[in-house]
């Protein structure tokens, strides 16, 4: 920002009339108090509209467009707000679902802004239970301006929440998951940019003027294309999503990130799940390995991945001698196994389809039951198991230096052989840590690299980020469970998948259940990655589907519960999407393409 002198103060101090004319002065540090105040003002007016619908009732005629209102206030402070505090940011927009507070063992009813947007769109509550859903959500909303008064905006807070806000756009806001039944995410991306474009201006752009016009130049035009874009079409199940990242937002958060590195006020964290010198959500190095490894085990060297890949396939791990990680994790099979459950070493089979370890290290839960929260622990109880490694944790075995060429390798990794397991499943997760893949059709056509995907496959995604709803549980670009922004958790549903093929009941697997007894959790498994699914079937926890076209007709019949079985308490949309066979088909081809090159090049060969 420049501080301008005119009118009279300019004749007092330099004794001359300056009458209109302005006189700049550089300043080389921002004043972030406009967009902070802008922050504010937004939190403030969102709580207004909310006291005013208060009053009108869920009913009342003015109900829906003081809502809308509401939203769109939020939307402009929600980039500050929701990083100052992301717990109840999540809690104000998050999903109109029961929340199990592990804590204490109570269930909180849901509230917050998609609550109200159910009672108000489908008018199902009664005026006094609506009252009490206005009444938590506004105190939530003014626990968030608290602290928006109380933390002052500078360059690190201003730069990650806005690159948080631009990764809600492309995956929570244009897939529905803001807005399940009003479908006003499309609209709202518009306001995202518009207040992005405002608190820019505001900031830091006299910077980028002064460094880089064309910069600044560029980044305002996109902004008003992106815009332009959305207002052309804001159908919820036609907007071209596809078109829209890769023509509109790629180049959003590409003068995004050289903006940041042309101001010199902020070089990035590595305390983030995002790489903030990636020039797009969907590149090879989007994401922050270390954020999502334990402390313990960050930034491992490459002899300790060496020796973490060789222990992956070595059977003298187990007690037995007969089973190896690569037993069950093959990597001809993407890092899966191809078989409904394996084998335990015993040779019963296990309860259990195997899932891949590609991308695996994303996720904040392992196992289908979620009940190992580190890659660490999961490999640790895969020790433990009595039907897997059956051995312990606790000592190392002697059996694996039958291999003497381990001696060099630990010596050379941890500076030789420890009495306890600790390295060996420290090296295995590390290895595990590299299965990454983000280069498959799907990425290289998101980022422009090429131009050969298909009609059929574009409608596919565009279905699969809006009409399908598959992306407010499978968030794009990972396709997991683990939730955006702030990849803090990987989320568990409830879908009702069945014992067999032929739909006749719910498998009885109970899945997250086990830890709480806990009736909101019968049945919940983890939200598995979609990528590389075209290689990895059979489908879900059971393996019960054999094809990705069985997998699709289950989620088009509103799973479980669309099926008929009793199922309170499923985390699926009950109705039927009634997709045509041509979106159906569209879906799985879309699928297909999410298969990274080198993982399609082996498990072809």
């Amino acid at each position: 920002m420049v501080y301008k002198i005119t009118g009279i103060f300019c004749f007092l101090i330099l004794g001359v009339s300056c009458k209109k004319k302005e006189v700049y002065l550089d300043k080389t540090t921002p004043d972030w108090t406009k967009a902070q105040n802008f922050y504010l003002e937004n939190i403030k007016n969102s709580i207004s509209y909310i006291e005013e619908l208060k009053k009108e009732g869920v009913k009342g005629e003015k109900a829906k467009d003081l809502f809308i209102k509401a939203r769109s206030s939020f939307k402009k402070s929600e980039p500050y707000a929701s990083y100052l505090n992301p717990s109840v940011g999540h809690r104000v927009n998050g999903p109109a679902l029961p929340v199990f507070k592990e804590d204490n063992g109570k269930v909180m009813k849901p509230v917050g802004f998609q609550k109200i947007e159910e009672s108000i769109y489908q008018g199902d509550v009664s005026n006094n239970d609506f009252i009490r859903e206005i009444d938590i959500t506004k105190g939530l909303l003014l626990n968030l301006q608290k602290g928006i008064e109380k933390r002052k905006l500078d360059p690190q807070r201003f730069f990650i929440a806005t690159h948080q806000q631009l990764f809600r756009i492309i995956s929570l806001a244009i897939s529905g998951f803001d807005t399940p039944v009003s479908h006003l995410g499309i609209q709202e991306t518009a306001i995202s940019l518009e207040g992005l474009r405002i608190v820019y201006e505001n900031s830091i752009q006299f910077l980028i003027q002064k460094k880089n016009p064309s910069l600044d130049t560029e980044f305002l035009n996109n902004i008003k294309r992106s815009i332009r874009f959305i207002k052309s079409n804001t159908n919820f199940d036609t907007f071209d999503r596809f078109t829209f990242i890769r023509d509109f937002m790629n180049p959003v958060t590409t003068n995004w990130v050289a903006i940041r590195k042309e101001s010199g006020l902020w070089e990035g964290v590595d305390t983030q799940p995002f790489n903030f010198d990636a020039p797009t959500f969907f590149e090879n190095n989007s994401f922050n390995l270390n954020y999502f490894t334990p402390a313990v085990n960050r930034n491992p060297t490459e002899k300790q991945i060496r020796l973490g890949e060789k222990l992956f396939f070595d059977p003298n791990l187990a007690k037995k001698g007969n089973m190896s990680c690569a037993t069950c994790h093959v990597p001809e099979k993407a890092y899966a196994d191809g078989m409904d459950v394996n084998l335990s070493n015993t040779g019963k089979p296990l309860k259990r389809n195997t899932p891949t370890l590609i991308n695996s290290v994303f996720q904040q839960s392992f196992f289908w039951d979620g009940r190992s929260e580190t890659l660490l622990d999961q490999i640790s109880s895969v020790f433990t198991n009595n039907q897997e490694f059956d051995s312990t944790v606790h000592q190392f075995s002697d059996a694996i230096l039958k291999d003497t060429t381990y001696i060099k390798l630990f010596e050379e990794a941890y500076g030789g052989i420890s009495t306890k397991n600790i390295e060996v499943i420290k090296a295995i997760s590390s290895y595990i840590s590299t299965l990454n893949g983000f280069n498959s059709k799907f990425d290289k056509n998101i980022r422009g690299e090429e131009n050969t995907f298909t009609e059929e496959e574009k409608l596919g995604f565009n279905l699969f980020m809006g009409k399908a709803l598959c992306a407010t549980c499978h968030f794009v670009p990972l396709t997991n469970g683990t939730v955006p922004p702030f990849f803090a958790e990987t989320e568990k549903e409830v879908i009702g998948v069945p014992e067999t093929i032929q739909n006749k009941q719910a498998d009885d697997d109970l899945g997250f259940y086990w830890k709480f007894k806990e009736e909101l959790h019968w049945g919940m498994f983890k939200t598995p990655t979609v990528r590389n699914a075209g290689l990895t079937a059979p489908y879900m926890h059971n393996g019960v589907y054999s094809t990705l076209e069985q997998v699709m007709e289950f989620y088009n019949l509103g799973g479980g519960a669309g099926l008929g079985f009793d199922l309170p308490h499923q985390t699926l949309p009950f109705d039927e999407l009634k997709l045509t066979d041509t979106e159906l088909q569209a879906l799985v081809a879309y699928v297909k393409t999410l298969s990274d090159d080198k993982v399609a090049d082996s498990y072809n060969q």
